[in-house]
């Protein structure tokens, strides 16, 4: 092997011979066989007594550009490459993958192919060598059947799970593993606008839904979610003017239904719930109950303790990262609501993702951002208008940045298309407060 640019390791005296006889001479065995099972720690120079021979062979090794690791099949000779490859850099290490010898068996090492298929297979199995995997690091291959899958459509949310209204679906649709950041003035409708979310992608496609809903009482949310299904006030009140109360028998079928497609996440105690103790709640709910989206409401009712020397954009980003890992790796939707900062001299108008109290992180590390906003001035149409504004949109195949006006009908929480001249109106009054600041 000494100035050899390719080098074959094999693990015994037979593998090195039949290595030979296939026409490679660059080719060395390990002295003393494989490892029952990969080390927990790598051990520095001095105390790598096993694998000495590799140290003392460090000259001839060390100019090799390619080391090619022919193991035994076996799990032993598994180890013995994975510890091979940690001492001599998996960067430049490849890997064998050994022929079947019959239809039902695999060869388990150089002299079996050698004996069963003989010299040029196991040339062929050497020029077939592939590089030897190294965490973190992938071929675009590796992904090829979760693309193929993506381009044929074949899970069904591809292009995003419609919202329920049809002004929306062209600037924003639901993909699971996405993060959609929510914010908007106190008093605003952004917990009531996502809880019609939701009952909208649970009337269209079933989805379940795990949620951490801080600012509610239960009771209070339970009634809230029962309105927008049943489309009936829950209690015989003036709020529901003169329309009819849902009956004992809607509200028994509706709190099945509320049972059936949500789920709590309560924090009992004292203290606040942390983000990583409500990441494993939520994980629980995807893997017991297959909840397909997460509701966090709001930020600032979590624990926010923080390490002195840690800064709170600091924090938020550690935070934003936890829950898009989580996202991502469950292929679970999180709908994240954030307040913004107290805004001075606020003219009416709808504040910005940048407007969040925290970090410009919450609009730079999140998939989509949503501003809800109420129309409060009679002047600029009716005060039921809700607006809801696109400003950020990642991915282009489920939207785009733009505004779409909806309606609530406060007797029973639903949210519904506002019409084109009440939209034209309030777009009108907007223009007309911005020209007005600008002058100012």
């Amino acid at each position: 092997i000494k100035q050899a640019r390719d080098i074959i390791i094999v693990e015994g005296e037979i593998d090195k011979l039949s290595m030979e006889e296939a026409g490679y001479c660059n080719c060395v065995s390990v002295p003393d066989g494989a490892p029952a099972q990969v080390s927990n720690k790598l051990p520095d120079k001095d105390h790598d007594k096993k694998y000495s021979y590799l140290w003392n062979c460090k000259e001839y090794l060390d100019p090799a550009s390619r080391i090619i690791l022919a193991t035994d099949a076996d799990p032993p000779g598994q180890a013995l490459a994975e510890e091979l490859a940690r001492r001599l850099g998996k960067e430049r290490c490849w890997r064998v993958k050994w022929p079947k010898k019959n239809e039902t068996e695999f060869c388990k090492d150089a002299n079996e192919v050698l004996m069963f298929l003989g010299p040029r297979a196991l040339k062929e199995v050497i020029e077939g060598a592939e590089l030897y995997p190294i965490r973190g690091l992938f071929n675009f291959k590796d992904f090829f059947p979760e693309i193929d899958s993506y381009y044929l459509g074949i899970h069904g949310d591809e292009l995003g799970i419609p919202t329920g209204w049809k002004c929306m679906d062209g600037l924003y649709k639901v993909v699971p593993g996405e993060l959609t950041i929510v914010t908007g003035v106190p008093n605003s409708g952004k917990s009531e606008w996502i809880d019609a979310l939701l009952c909208n992608i649970n009337n269209q496609c079933g989805w379940k839904f795990v949620l951490c809903s801080m600012e509610n009482k239960v009771r209070d949310h339970a009634r809230k979610l029962l309105e927008k299904h049943i489309k009936k006030p829950f209690f015989d009140a003036r709020y529901g003017g003169s329309v009819e109360r849902m009956s004992k028998d809607e509200f028994e079928e509706g709190k099945e239904w509320l049972n059936e497609s949500f789920h709590l996440i309560r924090c009992e105690d004292d203290c606040l719930p942390s983000i990583d103790w409500v990441l494993n709640l939520a994980k629980a709910a995807v893997l017991r109950h297959g909840v397909r989206g997460l509701v966090i409401d709001p930020y600032n009712e979590l624990d926010h303790q923080r390490p002195p020397n840690q800064t709170e954009t600091e924090y938020v980003s550690q935070i934003l990262t936890k829950i898009k890992r989580f996202a991502q790796h469950h292929s679970c939707h999180v709908w994240f609501v954030a307040h913004p900062r107290q805004l001075h001299n606020w003219t009416g108008a709808p504040p910005n993702m940048y407007d969040i109290s925290g970090s410009a992180h919450f609009i730079n590390k999140c998939d989509n951002g949503i501003v809800i906003h109420r129309n409060r001035d009679p002047d600029a149409g009716p005060v039921d208008v809700v607006q809801v504004c696109m400003k950020k949109v990642r991915n282009k195949v489920i939207g785009q940045i733009g505004d779409a006006f909806l309606t609530y009908d406060r007797i029973t929480g639903e949210y519904k298309e506002a019409d084109e001249a009440i939209v034209a109106k309030v777009v009108k009054q907007q223009i007309r407060q911005k020209s007005t600041s600008y002058q100012r």
